[in-house]
């Protein structure tokens, strides 16, 4: 069977010049705004890459070119990335969550929905478990 021919697809959410920090210090609520650095900082040393603004509201750590099995469409997306969104952190992580159930489950409070990660705020979940998963994600998302 012939391999479908991929095209590019166009998205909405791209990388943009604007400042990480300037976004961040515009959360108005104080903690989800320490959180933002504290997860900035723990994204920077753990990709080893600077943090890009993706749209308006996610701060995205590498780059890929993901393809799609199924119709063959590729996107370009950032490898780890987080958004201090109004009702919680969201937290995307290109890992598999059945081959990371396990710890996920270990993470703390939180919640889970398509490839994403809900979190209320850091002190609510084990840190050392989030970086671990932040690691698989790298290193899935690097090897995909």
């Amino acid at each position: 069977m012939a391999e479908k021919k991929s095209k590019l697809a166009v998205i909405k959410t791209t990388p943009t010049i604007a400042s990480v920090d300037d976004f961040i210090n515009m959360v108005t609520n104080e903690q989800k705004r320490k959180d933002s650095f504290v997860l900035l900082e723990i994204m920077k040393k753990a990709s080893l890459e600077e943090p890009i603004l993706w749209g308006s509201a996610i701060i995205g750590f590498g780059h890929k070119r993901y393809k799609s099995p199924g119709s063959g469409r590729e996107v370009d997306w950032f490898l780890i990335g987080f958004s201090p969104r109004k009702a919680s952190l969201s937290l995307y992580l290109m890992i598999n969550h059945k081959e990371h159930a396990a710890s996920i489950k270990n993470l703390g409070k939180h919640k889970t929905d398509g490839g994403c990660i809900y979190i209320n705020k850091l002190e609510d979940i084990d840190l050392k478990v989030l970086k671990s998963l932040i690691e698989a994600s790298l290193i899935q998302g690097k090897s995909a």
